[in-house]
């Protein structure tokens, strides 16, 4: 089984921006000395949700300071940049971190981000599928050609080429979108699963990727799939519980909140405001304990990773920093995590 660090970077109102990025850095940095294989920041805009706008500059400030922490994109929403440049700064980060990147792409969620950047929202799906074809095409091609609809390239060269050869991993996420899946599935690159879904719906779209990948000829290893979960473990139960509610709830809440949005975004309004007139509310803490976050005590975090193995799983990521989390209680949770969980998966 292999382990790694996920976040949404959030940027909870009380918390300055530097404190944020210093502690998402100080984690990874702490998960590299502790032994997990890898680190993924998400790609978020204009929303306190995420303060991953630039991620990949963020995995760069993070590559400079570690060395074998693989640094992953989960993910990367090309429709929001031109293809090229991303083909560029993703090879350019493959360079700096000596060949350590882990690509993961998606299409993103909110529209409020797609009118930010003046793309329509609806053109999202093949401004999408083009920009994989010129990334890959530019990372292992000379002299690289193509016309589409929304992107034409001519005679390109990437410089610098990534230094992984033929060309970093790739991940596609595909969350509800049957076209996205199918996509995703004969790509020949493998899924990622985020935390946005319950853990029986994740697994099936698992099932669903590696079926649809069989059929078009690309197989897709199950156990290569990174598995995203909202993450505690505590002491006890009634510990990891007290400690993830309030960041977990916060989490949802502003979730909820963003999705309101077709323009501008919630950064300045206010949340009370929002959660005194809204008319349904987002899961519960208690649904999310149940069928999407693993919080629990060390025994209870063993046997939810342990059924995710006898499911084929073999990549799991960790969700500590949602929310707004304490960071003492962050590092403890890791500390505590690689001392009596991941040794039963040595």
């Amino acid at each position: 089984m292999k382990f790694g660090l996920f976040s949404h970077v959030p940027w909870p109102e009380d918390v300055a921006p530097s404190q944020v990025v210093d502690n998402i850095t100080e984690e990874f940095l702490v998960g590299e000395e502790l032994g997990f294989d890898s680190g993924w920041l998400a790609e978020h805009h204009f929303s306190r949700y995420g303060l991953g706008s630039a991620s990949l500059m963020l995995l760069a400030n993070i590559a400079a300071r570690t060395k074998k922490l693989r640094l992953g994109t989960a993910v990367i929403i090309p429709p929001l940049h031109h293809p090229v440049r991303l083909a560029e700064d993703t090879a350019t980060l493959d360079l700096l971190s000596a060949g350590r990147l882990d690509a993961g792409f998606g299409r993103g969620q909110g529209g409020y981000e797609y009118a930010g950047y003046s793309v329509n929202h609806d053109e999202s799906q093949l401004r999408f599928q083009e920009s994989i074809q010129i990334i890959e095409g530019l990372w292992t091609t000379r002299n690289f050609s193509y016309e589409g609809k929304h992107f034409q390239v001519k005679d390109a060269n990437l410089v610098p080429p990534p230094v992984q050869q033929p060309h970093p991993p790739m991940y596609i996420a595909a969350t509800r979108t049957r076209e996205t899946q199918d996509f995703a599935a004969a790509s020949g690159h493998s899924g990622i699963i985020g935390v946005v879904l319950d853990t029986t719906d994740g697994l099936d779209l698992c099932y669903q990727l590696v079926e649809g990948a069989r059929e078009a000829g690309k197989p897709m290893d199950i156990g290569g799939i990174p598995f995203f979960r909202y993450f505690y473990v505590g002491e006890t139960e009634e510990q990891a519980r007290r400690d993830s509610e309030a960041a977990l709830n916060w989490t949802m809440d502003v979730n909820q909140w963003r999705r309101t949005y077709q323009r501008g975004s919630e950064v300045y309004d206010s949340l009370d405001d929002f959660l005194r007139t809204r008319t349904e509310l987002p899961p519960s803490f208690d649904y999310l304990f149940e069928h999407r976050a693993f919080i629990g005590n060390p025994e209870q975090i063993v046997a939810k990773i342990r059924a995710l193995q006898d499911s084929g799983i073999g990549y799991f990521g960790c969700n500590f920093s949602f929310g707004g989390m304490p960071q003492d209680k962050v590092l403890k949770s890791m500390e505590l995590f690689a001392r009596e969980v991941m040794p039963e998966f040595a």
